[in-house]
Order: C-alpha cells, then sequence, then structure tokens
C-alpha cells in the first residue's frame, strides 16, 4: 500500500488547460474517488498517475517516491478501464495471469495466485472460460482479481461500472468496496455518478474544468457544499437568493423576500465572513411536506405541488412557494401529494448552508 500525492500537477494539450494545478494526498489503504461532469479533468488526472500521460507541469509521488519519469509498467499499479480489455483470445485464468507472467512469477506461484484472486471476486469456477462467455459482471470482476493479483501498490479504476445495467451497478458497488477494503490497497476511482461516489469513498475530490471544487468525506461534501457547483451536482439543491443581515460566532440571520428572517448556525456559512448578499443552500430531501402544523422550531410556509416526479419508495416534488420554484424529496408510505395540492413546505434552519453571493 501507498500514498499518493499530487502537487501543483497541471495537464496542457496545446493552449488548452486540461488540469489546473491540482495538488491532493491520497491516504494509504484509502477509497479517493474524483468525481466530476464529463471533460473536467478527472480521467486525465488518473493517466498522470498512471504514467499513460506526462504532466506538463508538477510532481506525482507514490510511496514517496517522484514517479514523474518512471514507465507505467515499473509503477507496479493495478487498472481497470471501463471496456475491462479483457484478451478475448485467452481464457479467464491466463488474463488473470498475465501480469504475473510477465514479472516472471513462477507457474506453481501463478495458479496459487490467480486461484485466491478469483475465489476474491467470488468466480473460482470460471477460470477455463473465455470473456465472452461471461456477464458484464462477471467480466468486470475478472478485470477486477487481473489489477489485484499483482499485489499494487495502488488501484486505479476509470469508471468500470458504467456498462453495467443500474442493478447490477448497486450491487457491484458494494461488491468492489468489499474486496477494496479487504486488500487494503489505496484506491483512485473516477466517476461522473455521485451516487457511486458518495456509497464507496473515504474521500470525495469534487472537480470541474479542471479544477478541485472541494474534497473532503461523503458526509461534509455532501452536508457543506464548498461552491454553487458542488450544491448543484452533488445531489439536488435549492439556492435561493438571501442577504445577510447579522452575524456573530453562533449565529447568521439571513433575509429573503420569500422565506422571510432565518437564523442558522453560522458553522453552516464556513465561507461568508460578512454580512451582504449571499445563496442559501438547501437540500431537497430536507424540505418536507405536510397537510399538518410543522415541528416547533422549523421554518413553515404554505406551498403549490405543480409536479410530482414518482419514484417508488420517494417522490421528487417540485413545488411554487411565492415567487420561488423549489424541489422536495420526501418518502412515501401510499400515495404522493397530487398535483395541485395545498402542502406545508417547513425545514430546519440548521439544515441550510450559506455560501457567497
Amino acid at each position: 500500500m501507498s500514498t499518493v500525492k499530487l502537487t501543483d500537477i497541471e495537464k496542457r494539450f496545446g493552449d488548452y488547460v486540461a488540469v489546473h494545478r491540482m495538488s491532493l494526498e491520497m491516504p494509504e489503504g484509502g477509497f479517493v474517488t474524483l468525481l466530476g461532469p464529463s471533460g473536467c479533468g478527472k480521467t486525465t488526472t488518473l493517466r498522470m498517475i498512471a504514467g499513460l500521460l506526462d504532466p506538463s507541469a508538477g510532481e506525482i509521488e507514490i510511496g514517496g517516491k517522484r514517479v514523474n519519469d518512471v514507465p507505467i509498467h515499473k509503477r507496479n499499479l493495478g487498472l481497470v478501464f471501463q471496456n475491462y480489455a479483457l484478451f478475448p483470445h485467452k481464457t479467464v485464468a491466463d488474463n488473470i495471469a498475465f501480469g504475473l507472467k510477465y514479472r516472471g512469477v513462477g507457474k506453481s506461484d501463478i495458479d496459487r495466485k490467480v486461484k485466491d484472486a478469483l475465489d476474491l471476486v467470488q468466480l473460482p469456477h470460471v477460470a477455463g472460460r473465455y470473456p465472452r462467455e461471461l456477464s458484464g459482471g462477471q467480466q468486470q470482476r475478472i478485470a477486477l482479481a487481473r489489477a489485484i493479483v499483482i499485489e499494487p501498490d495502488v488501484l486505479l479504476l476509470d469508471e468500470p461500472l458504467s456498462a453495467l445495467d443500474a442493478n447490477l451497478r448497486e450491487d457491484m458497488r458494494v461488491e468492489l468496496k468489499r474486496i477494496q477494503e479487504r486488500i487494503g490497497v489505496t484506491t483512485v476511482f473516477v466517476t461522473h455518478d455521485q451516487s457511486e461516489a458518495l456509497a464507496m469513498s473515504d474521500q470525495i475530490v469534487v472537480m470541474s474544468a479542471g479544477r478541485v471544487e472541494q474534497m473532503g468525506a461523503p458526509e461534509e461534501v455532501y452536508n457543506t457544499p464548498a461552491s454553487e457547483f458542488v450544491a448543484r451536482f452533488l445531489g439536488a439543491s435549492n439556492i435561493v437568493d438571501a442577504r445577510c443581515t447579522q452575524r456573530d460566532a453562533t449565529s447568521m440571520v439571513l433575509e429573503t423576500p420569500d422565506l422571510g428572517r432565518i437564523v442558522i448556525p453560522s458553522d453552516r456559512g464556513p465561507k461568508v465572513s460578512a454580512t451582504g448578499p449571499v445563496k442559501l443552500v438547501l437540500r431537497a430531501e430536507k424540505i418536507a411536506l405536510s397537510a399538518s402544523q410543522p415541528v416547533h422550531g422549523e421554518v413553515a410556509h404554505s406551498a403549490t405541488v405543480d409536479t410530482v416526479d414518482y419514484q417508488g419508495q420517494a417522490a421528487r416534488y417540485f413545488i411554487r412557494l411565492g415567487g420561488l420554484q423549489l424541489q422536495a424529496i420526501n418518502m412515501i408510505d401510499t400515495h404522493p401529494h397530487a398535483a395541485g395540492r395545498e402542502v406545508t413546505a417547513s425545514f430546519r434552519p440548521a439544515d441550510c448552508t450559506v455560501l457567497p453571493a
């Protein structure tokens, strides 16, 4: 296991800067996700760590050693790509053994390691099959087995679940995290799927336009977004214009045209240091819709349900509250609120986050 450290990493393609002076340290044995939309630089960053791309500037260290000039085959990395890249003419066992043969490992050790890798991914019975005879989920596991059988210092995963259907993706992300925790290898995972990032990561690095917007534990990044981009990209958020009129060590007083006066804890606005215009961020699932009176201490207003997006156990509502159009996601027992219904929309001030205007 090794730490991965990036210091002022930059990647340029001509005049285009794909990654802007990125610095971060990935802890030994941790599961770190690079999360962001297409074109944000996450795969470019992973490919620089792998040695598939040379950085235009900056330093890359693995296990405390600079690897900028070390070729990919000498970095002892495990790689799993979106398309799995299995050899179609080789059996599963030969696919997994490929990296071991390249390293000159003896046949008896290869056989043992291949068997152990197949046991780890819970596919001990497919050693003699060919990739075309496997399902997508099985191919993904074999690609993972091939990556971990060499006992890599770092495991690099580039959207390995994106080719799977929704139900299988959920099963495989649980399985992948289980395997990573069992072998304890430092893992860098690239995805644009927020649910994957939240479910699997020890640390999330949210990227936009080649820059790091925020990094931290999943609950930190989700509950206290550092920018409007993070708030919008990670989860469903309502962002409302407001004005901070008072602030002290414990609380902030916000005034909004439609939500009125709201007093929130001062630590919910870590980047707001003075009074003036701000952005109020309220996650959709933090707004409760009810036909009854709200709990004491909540902010509550009458609202009208415009549209209902039924999702089975939950429903996403688009509601009209004064001049605002808001989203609310609520669990439901039987039937969701109907479109056109008048409801009470309530939330706790402590569930708000404040960002600079």
